[in-house]
């Protein structure tokens, strides 16, 4: 792999045209596939106000709701689509894409139903093409806006990591490589889980002093997870773990932790956007249940959502565990 090259990015949300912009500042060709007219139009027209309002950007990113044309002759799939839909959007890539081509996966969470990591989806479905996953620290809003950012290409394979990695950089954004595809995926999907209960805990009011041991802790269940998949630790030191949860579990431009302010102020949830934690949490809690993982933050987050607890008594529960030294 070297110099310029086509790259699709399969959704039109926030996130999907975010990384076109990054990929069309690198020098690439870049097609972008939206399911429905409106949003293909409007970014044609340099702009996505459903999804990142009062954002005007450069032209030059090749709208399309024909997949066929979006994925013919490309190099690079971006596949920017949510975690639970990933299945039914690579199934429907079957038979159409090229082996070879890498699908990077830029979504975060592990499948509700299955508890699989995406990249397990992904080989699975189409087993020809090698899986990467991008993933850090950002913000859709600043990588559109071409603030500088920083994230991690992910695959098994360290010579195409590393390739991708130089291939997606450009002056505002830069990519590191690595090798530890779980780890990355891992850190990616957890940290939206302890988003939802530091924003849970800021919504309650609870204090910045409880919010900070949150989020430290749920640090220390992240590792503990990710050792139990196979994870590096050194991973999830850097922006795919601790870096994204930093950025995740502090601000209310991340959905999650947005969703989670508007539980602890008991607001009504019906009509707030996708949040992945939801999703992720129920599954990572049956994980943690089955594989025998002390993980109390991820179980309260999915107790609280399901409705078998408050968060004032997850709060007591989590204050009353027995007493420990904090390595352990």
């Amino acid at each position: 792999m070297s110099g310029h090259y086509t790259v699709t990015v399969l959704g039109g949300g926030a996130w999907g045209t975010a990384l076109a912009l990054a990929m069309l500042r690198s020098g690439h060709a870049v097609r972008l596939w939206a399911r429905d007219d409106e949003s293909v139009a409007a970014i044609s027209r340099g702009e996505n106000p459903r999804y990142l309002p009062g954002i005007a950007f450069e032209a030059g990113i090749d709208a399309t709701s024909d997949l066929d044309a979006a994925i013919r002759d490309t190099d690079c799939v971006l596949v920017v689509t949510p975690a639970q839909t990933l299945r039914s959007v690579l199934t429907g890539l079957k038979g159409r894409l090229a082996p070879e081509v890498p699908l990077v996966l830029c979504a975060k969470g592990i499948e509700r139903d299955t508890g699989r990591l995406l990249s397990d989806i992904a080989t699975e479905i189409l087993p020809d093409n090698p899986a990467a996953a991008l993933s850090g620290p950002s913000f859709a809003t600043d990588v559109a806006r071409g603030l500088p950012t920083a994230v991690v290409v992910a695959a098994r394979d360290e010579a195409l990591a590393a390739a991708l990695a130089i291939r997606f950089s450009g002056t505002t954004l830069r990519c590191y490589s690595s090798d530890d595809l779980t780890g990355v995926e891992l850190g990616g999907a957890l940290k939206n889980v302890f988003a939802i209960a530091a924003g849970a805990v800021s919504g309650a009011g609870l204090g910045a002093s409880a919010q900070a041991a949150l989020v430290t802790r749920g640090f220390v269940e992240l590792r503990r997870v990710g050792a139990a998949f196979g994870a590096r630790a050194e991973t999830l030191m850097g922006l795919s773990g601790l870096g994204d949860l930093m950025l995740t579990c502090s601000s209310t431009q991340s959905r999650n932790f947005a969703y989670g302010m508007a539980l602890g102020r008991h607001e009504d949830l019906a009509d707030r956007p996708l949040a992945e934690g939801v999703a992720t949490s129920g599954i990572a809690a049956r994980i943690a249940r089955e594989r025998d993982l002390d993980a109390p933050i991820i179980k309260a987050v999915a107790a609280i959502l399901d409705g078998a607890i408050t968060i004032n008594e997850a709060v007591t529960g989590l204050m009353s565990r027995p007493l420990k030294a904090e390595a352990d």
